[in-house]
């Protein structure tokens, strides 16, 4: 059974049919690891990538400014709620979600990168328990 594997290298994506991704060597710097895409949260069907993409970047950062306003400005009031999509357009709610998620996004890269370091550090030293 084949199934199709996409990968980032340093240039390009990859995709591949039957390689094993885990053979190739492991990375020393957080920059230079390969980015499997079926790892990803999110549905990039083969083929689609571009067009999922754009629904996503489309889409999510506008549920998360809704999600935004309803919960932290209207405090979960839905007549307050309204009130506020009365005046908001669409591109200031996208925005606001943006924004929100660009944070969480910078936050999740920078502990993946300290706990990918944290892993590297930890595998090729050597505890050596001297009694003295």
């Amino acid at each position: 059974m084949t199934t199709n594997n996409h990968y980032v290298n340093r240039k390009n994506i990859h995709r591949s049919a039957n390689k094993n991704i885990d053979s190739h060597p492991k990375p020393q710097k957080y920059t230079q690891q390969n980015i499997n895409f079926s790892d990803t949260p999110l549905f990039f069907p083969a083929g689609l990538e571009r067009i999922f993409l754009f629904i996503y970047v489309v889409t999510l950062p506008y549920i998360a400014g809704l999600t935004f306003l309803f919960f932290y400005i209207a405090n979960g009031n839905y007549k307050i709620f309204l009130s506020l999509s009365d005046t908001n357009s669409y591109i200031l709610t996208w925005a606001i979600g943006y924004e929100l998620l660009a944070a969480v996004i910078l936050l999740m890269i920078m502990k993946n990168a300290i706990s990918f370091s944290l892993k590297s550090s930890n595998r090729f030293t050597k505890k050596k328990f001297i009694i003295p």
